[in-house]
């Protein structure tokens, strides 16, 4: 889906930061896309009382930039605002004393979660309707919420979140192509059908937010359509030790590398780098060098157990870089000398 430039747009947008006991730097590039299309979200501490949290989500937009521009400013708050995350639903207890006093429980941060995505769908749909030229963009949200204990890997769409622990890829998140059998059976019963491993031979991802498009068929609840806003929310318990990064991405990263070649390269850039801003402007480099079509984007959020600066590596690194110093070098006077 989109048109081509016939050259890529190599400028970057790069944000870092650091707060909770982590560290975070991201890049993203429109590449050979006509429209940057891509939105990304990095908040140390939240709202509501949740200081010592974290969020940080990578969108990707398709057929416009309207979605993916909008969850990114309102996403995070139709989650931490909602009655589901704060627990036990409408009515489930004090929400400023639960704010000072206490955290919500996992099973309320995994149900607010959900209920924010749903939340979130319908209001775009109602501003879509109220102004009578319905948007068509939709959007992929792949995101990380950190709380002191866990983390809460979250994913509607086919970008990916991956968590580096000691050492190797210990979780990453499923994409959710309408190929998968869960997915194509919910498409199937509503109704469409999976073409060229497409839903209805167009979109290429079976849960999205917007896209309402695929989102009409009467009878069926808003996870039962074509398309579903529904995410899949991941709890794992930290290990402070083990932890080491996070990389949350969209497809124009991973259709050009596995989640171990992503992974081992930025363990071994860690080891000659503290800048977070330029792995990621390295990732982001080596995706399009190795032929990436797409916007790309980036975040990679480092923990106390990430790999450290490596003297070894350092001095390999520079040794490297002399050597191609001096080849360039050679190369160009050569061309001199004809």
């Amino acid at each position: 889906m989109g048109a081509f430039l016939d050259k890529p747009k190599m400028e970057k947008f790069n944000a870092h930061g650091e707060g909770n006991n982590l560290r975070y730097g991201l890049s993203s590039m429109q590449g050979w896309r006509v429209e940057m299309e891509d939105a990304h979200t990095a908040i140390v501490g939240l709202p509501h009382g949740l200081s010592t949290w974290s969020f940080f989500a990578v969108y990707d937009g398709h057929a416009g930039s309207q979605v993916a521009r909008y969850c990114c400013e309102h996403l995070l708050e139709h989650i931490t605002s909602n009655p589901d995350f704060r627990g036990g639903g409408p009515g489930g207890g004090d929400e400023d004393a639960g704010a000072s006093h206490s955290e919500p429980s996992v099973e309320s941060v995994k149900n607010g979660i959900r209920t924010g995505f749903l939340q979130i769908d319908e209001h775009m749909r109602a501003i879509s309707e109220r102004k009578h030229g319905a948007d068509r963009s939709g959007s992929t949200a792949v995101g990380i919420m950190i709380s002191p204990e866990h983390f809460y890997f979250i994913n509607c769409g086919d970008s990916r979140a991956l968590l580096s622990r000691g050492g190797r890829v210990h979780f990453f998140t499923q994409d959710h192509k309408p190929s998968n059998p869960l997915e194509k059976e919910r498409i199937q019963n509503a109704g469409g059908a999976v073409m060229i491993q497409r839903v209805n031979g167009s979109l290429a991802v079976s849960r999205a937010l917007g896209d309402f498009d695929y989102k009409c068929v009467h009878g069926k609840g808003p996870t039962e359509q074509l398309v579903s806003p529904e995410p899949e929310v991941y709890e794992i318990e930290r290990a402070e030790a083990e932890d080491e990064f996070v990389v949350l991405a969209c497809d124009g990263i991973w259709d050009v590398m596995t989640n171990e070649e992503l992974c081992d390269f930025v363990r071994s850039r860690l080891e000659v780098t503290e800048d977070l801003e330029r792995v990621c402007n390295e990732i982001v480099d080596t995706c399009l060098y190795k032929g990436s079509r797409d916007n790309m984007s980036v975040v990679l959020v480092c923990f106390p157990g990430a790999p450290k600066i490596n003297p070894e590596a350092v001095k390999r690194e520079a040794e490297l870089d002399k050597y191609l110093q001096n080849r360039v070098e050679g190369g160009a006077s050569k061309k001199t000398n004809k």
